[in-house]
C-alpha cells in the first residue's frame, strides 16, 4: 500500500494528471449523450422543452465546428501562458519553485476542462448522421456542448486571474512558507507523542547500497514491518535530497543481516533521477533563501524581496527550534524501530546564513535584517546549545559586515534597534 501511495503521489504531481482524467470524463460524457440520443432523448425534450433543443443538422454542425476551433485556440493560448509563467518564475526566482507551480491543481483542472470539452464536441460532431429523418440531430448534446464551452470561458477568466496572482513573489513566498510550516508542525506534533529511546549506533553493522540518484523518502510501513518481523532495529544514514552513488552507506543495523533481508530493506528506500520536492521541510528553507539571493543579483537588484524572505525564514526558524534533532519510525505500540538521519538546526541555520552573508554582505539594510532575525531567534531558544549556535552566526555576520561595509555609520547601526520599512 505504501508503494502504491508513493506512485500515486508522483503521478498526481504531473501537469498532465488532472487534464487526462477530465479529458476521459469528457469522452465518457460524449458516449453517454450519444447513447441517450440513440433512444431519442432529443425527441422527448422537444415535446417537453423545445427551446432547449437545436433541431437543425446544419446549425448543429456549424455550432460544434465553431466551438471546437475556438476552444483549441483558447487551449493553446492558456498552455502558452503556463509556459511563460514557468520561464519567468525560473528566471526571476528559482527553478526550485517550478514543481509547486506545475502541481497547482487549479491550473490543471482548467486545462483539463478545455481538453475534455474539445473531445466531447468532436465526438458529438462525428455522431451527427447525414440523414433528413426527424430527431436524428443530437440537439440536446449540442446544448450540453454549448454549456460546457461557456464554462470554459468562465474558467479562462478565472485562469487569467489566478495565473497573474501565482507569479507574484509574495504569493509564491506565502505558499512555500505555509507548506513548510505545515510539514514542520506535523513533525513536531508527532515527536510530542513519541519517546526518544533508541540504542547507540556507534558499533552497528554498516550496509552499502547499490542505488543511484536522489534519496527522497522511505516506505515507512514496509520498513517497520521488516524490522518487526526480524526483531531488528536500524538507522537510515541518508537524508532527503542527498545524491547517492554506488557504495554509499545507506543504513546501519544493530546486528548482521542476511543478503535477502538487506535487499528488502534497500527496496524500502526511494530514489529518483531528478531532485524531487516532496514532503521535505528542508526544501522550504532552500527555496525561500534562493529567492532572496536571486533578488540580490545584479540582474534583478530587488533588496525588498530579500528582506521579505528573511521575514518568512525567521518564522520558520522559530518553529524549527521546537523540532528535536532525532526522528524515528514508530509502530502502533510506541516502539522506535528505525532512526532517521535528519538535518540539525545548526546545519540549516548555517546553510541559510552562509548564502545570505556571501551575497548580501555589501547591503547594510539586508545585514541589519539578518542581525535582527538572529537576535529574535535568541528569544525563542529551547536549550542552551541552540543559543550557542545562534551566537556563533551573529559573530560571523558581524565579521562579514566589518570587512565588507566601509561606512562607519552603517556599521554602528548594524546592531541598533531595527525598524522594518519593507
Amino acid at each position: 500500500m505504501d508503494r502504491l501511495l508513493n506512485i500515486f503521489k508522483q503521478i498526481r504531481s504531473k501537469i498532465a494528471f488532472y487534464p487526462s482524467l477530465i479529458a476521459l470524463g469528457g469522452l465518457a460524457l460524449a458516449f453517454l449523450l450519444i447513447y441517450l440520443e440513440s433512444i431519442n432523448i432529443s425527441s422527448f425534450l422537444i415535446d417537453v422543452a423545445p427551446f432547449l433543443v437545436i433541431d437543425d443538422t446544419d446549425t448543429a454542425k456549424t455550432i460544434l465546428s465553431t466551438l471546437i476551433g475556438g476552444l483549441i485556440s483558447l487551449t493553446v493560448f492558456s498552455f502558452s501562458m503556463v509556459m511563460v509563467l514557468l520561464n519567468q518564475a525560473s528566471s526571476n526566482f528559482s527553478p526550485r519553485v517550478l514543481p509547486g507551480i506545475i502541481s497547482d491543481q487549479k491550473h490543471q483542472v482548467v486545462l483539463g476542462l478545455y481538453i475534455g470539452t474539445i473531445l466531447y464536441n468532436i465526438f458529438i460532431l462525428i455522431s451527427i448522421e447525414p440523414t433528413e429523418i426527424e430527431y436524428q440531430t443530437p440537439g440536446f448534446s449540442v446544448l450540453i456542448g454549448i454549456i460546457l464551452t461557456v464554462l470554459c470561458l468562465a474558467a479562462f477568466i478565472y485562469f487569467i486571474h489566478h495565473i497573474s496572482q501565482a507569479i507574484q513573489v509574495g504569493n509564491i513566498l506565502t505558499a512555500i512558507h505555509s507548506r513548510t510550516k505545515k510539514e514542520l508542525a506535523i513533525i513536531i506534533e508527532n515527536q510530542e507523542d513519541k519517546n526518544q529511546d533508541f540504542p547507540s549506533t556507534d558499533h552497528w553493522e554498516k550496509h552499502k547500497i547499490t542505488q543511484r540518484g536522489y534519496f527522497y523518502g522511505i516506505l515507512k510501513d514496509d520498513l517497520i514491518e521488516l524490522c518487526k518481523e526480524s526483531n531488528l532495529k536500524a538507522m537510515i544514514s541518508l537524508h532527503k535530497g542527498q545524491f547517492i552513488i554506488d557504495g554509499t552507506v545507506g543504513f546501519l543495523t544493530e546486528k548482521p543481516v542476511e543478503d535477502e533481508l538487506k535487499k528488502k530493506i534497500e527496496k524500502t528506500l526511494l530514489f529518483s533521477h531528478t531532485e524531487l520536492i516532496g514532503e521535505n521541510f528542508i526544501y522550504g528553507f532552500r527555496q525561500i533563501s534562493e529567492i532572496g539571493i536571486k533578488a540580490m543579483s545584479p540582474g534583478i537588484n530587488d533588496p525588498g524581496t530579500a528582506l521579505n524572505t528573511i521575514d518568512y525564514l525567521s518564522s520558520l526558524f522559530i518553529d524549527l527550534l521546537l523540532k528535536k534533532d532525532h526522528e524515528f519510525l514508530t509502530d502502533k505500540n510506541g516502539v522506535n524501530w528505525v532512526s532517521l538521519n535528519c538535518p540539525e538546526f545548526s546545519e540549516i541555520l548555517f546553510n541559510v546564513m552562509a548564502t545570505y552573508r556571501q551575497y548580501c554582505k555589501h547591503d547594510i539594510t539586508v545585514m541589519r535584517k539578518l542581525m535582527h532575525k538572529l537576535k529574535t531567534l535568541k528569544l525563542h531558544v529551547v536549550h542552551s546549545d541552540q543559543l550557542k549556535i545562534i551566537e556563533a552566526e551573529i559573530d560571523q555576520l558581524r565579521q562579514d559586515a566589518i570587512t565588507s561595509i566601509m561606512n562607519k555609520r552603517d556599521l554602528e547601526l548594524l546592531e541598533a534597534d531595527y525598524f522594518s520599512w519593507s
